[in-house]
């Protein structure tokens, strides 16, 4: 399971010019699950995500989690984070789990998600989105779970 992590201003989904998810200040969290991946790599990445120690103390070094300063988390799926690109120019998708195996993936890590952290918004799976965002650092972050 991989994540592209991006500490924001704010964030937000749009789907068709509609908004269907926003959060302030807080994490973007593109997410891609893998042929293979399991409900435990899931719970793990999620773990990882809300410790992570990416935003700035009062000395402004980087000591303190999402879960520290009370930031959001905007979580939105992203399959091309599996692309395969050493083959030639065009990206092969074949490590990305199946869609419905996918969508159930990213559906649990949501729902786990919204257990552990009190402000998780969404994009919607499989939807053609906008994503917008202010990079704050900018600091972007990838993670992957094996």
């Amino acid at each position: 399971m991989k994540a592209l992590l991006q500490r924001v201003s704010s964030a937000r989904v749009d789907i068709g010019g509609l908004t269907v998810g926003a959060i302030e200040a807080g994490l973007l969290v593109l997410l891609c699950a893998e042929r293979d991946d399991a409900d435990a790599l899931a719970d793990r990445l999620l773990a990882k995500i809300l410790k992570l120690r990416i935003f700035g103390d009062e000395a402004g070094k980087m000591n303190r989690s999402v879960q520290d300063v009370g930031g959001g988390l905007l979580v939105v799926s992203q399959f091309t984070l599996a692309a395969d690109v050493s083959g030639g120019n065009r990206p092969s998708f074949t490590q990305a789990a199946p869609p419905d195996e996918g969508r159930r993936l990213y559906e649990y890590f949501v729902a786990r998600a919204r257990e552990a952290h009190p402000v998780v918004a969404t994009g919607e799976f499989g939807a053609d989105m906008q994503v917008h965002l202010v990079n704050d650092g900018p600091v972007t972050i990838p993670l992957r779970m094996v």
